[in-house]
């Protein structure tokens, strides 16, 4: 069955420290830091320093599934192959799953959502990431951490996730759909893509960037700021009706995380996002 004792989505620096030196719980670290422009910079960082204990995974190859041209950057990786890496990860029914990374939660996010999609309630995303476990000078190693595999089953939640076919059957009908592309505002409007081979947005959407939950110094905003955000950007629209996009589907896990740390009703995610929306012509397109 799912775990289904909750947490709060984010858990602050010095907490966990001081939690982790009580030893009184399973506490599973994952360093989730990652740089699109260079895939192999997380574990290069991992291997200079990472919160002790942790283990590491890489958002192409534990986080994601194998990309055919027309599925997006980053598609989720199917239930069986997500549920062997889990396995791999040692995660028990008790264990307390901590995610972190080392640009605001960006990375950190899509393994707190692959996560709770998957049944798994207990996990949670170092709130300010590596630059806060320094600054709370909480304890770093450089050799790398492994645990023994079990044989966790997950339980995947599909009602949690829309296809490109449901979100195009979905367009013009606001009591059905709210898109929110957490892409930066100039992707959103079309302009400067770089990572893309189409610019624009799926027609309807409103823009959300993720780092708009974020303070100055990299954390997230306090819960009700992040509340009074959201319900601005839904105006009359209901909460149920919200689908999270962004580029690839990593992005906007940020933004289904903040509205979670907010309070705010569990929504869904159209995982393959414009990557996969814009590689097919025949979808429509706006600017």
């Amino acid at each position: 069955m799912p775990n289904t004792q909750t947490t709060t989505p984010l858990i602050a620096a010095e907490d966990l420290r001081q939690a982790l030196s009580r030893a009184d719980q399973d506490w599973l670290l994952i360093d989730c830091r990652f740089n699109l422009g260079n895939t192999a910079a997380g574990e290069t960082a991992y291997a200079q320093g990472h919160v002790a204990g942790a283990l590491y995974v890489h958002l192409d190859r534990d986080l994601s599934g194998p990309k055919t041209g027309t599925n997006g950057r980053h598609p989720l990786p199917a239930p069986e192959a997500f549920e062997r890496t889990v396995q791999s990860w040692g995660i028990q029914p008790g264990t307390r799953v901590v995610a972190y990374d080392d640009a605001g939660g960006m990375f950190a996010a899509r393994l707190w959502w692959l996560l709770r999609w998957a049944g798994f309630e207990q996990v949670q995303v170092l709130d300010g990431g590596w630059q806060s476990w320094l600054a709370a000078q909480g304890p770093v190693d450089t050799r790398a951490a492994a645990r023994p595999p079990c044989a966790f089953k997950i339980q995947p939640r599909a009602s949690w996730v829309l296809r490109a076919e449901q979100v195009l059957a979905n367009l013009g009908q606001p009591d059905r759909q709210l898109l929110i592309d957490a892409r930066a505002a100039d992707r959103f409007r079309g302009e400067n893509e770089t990572m893309d081979p189409v610019g624009g947005h799926i027609p309807g959407a409103r823009n959300r960037f993720f780092q708009l939950n974020l303070q100055p110094d990299g954390r997230f905003k306090p819960a009700d700021q992040l509340k009074a955000e959201f319900e601005a950007l839904l105006a009359a629209s209901p909460v149920d009706t919200v689908v999270h996009q962004c580029g690839s589907g990593v992005t906007a896990c940020h933004n289904l995380l903040a509205m979670a740390q907010a309070g705010l009703p569990v929504t869904r995610l159209y995982a393959g996002s414009w990557s996969e929306w814009c590689a097919d012509p025949s979808r429509p397109v706006e600017r």
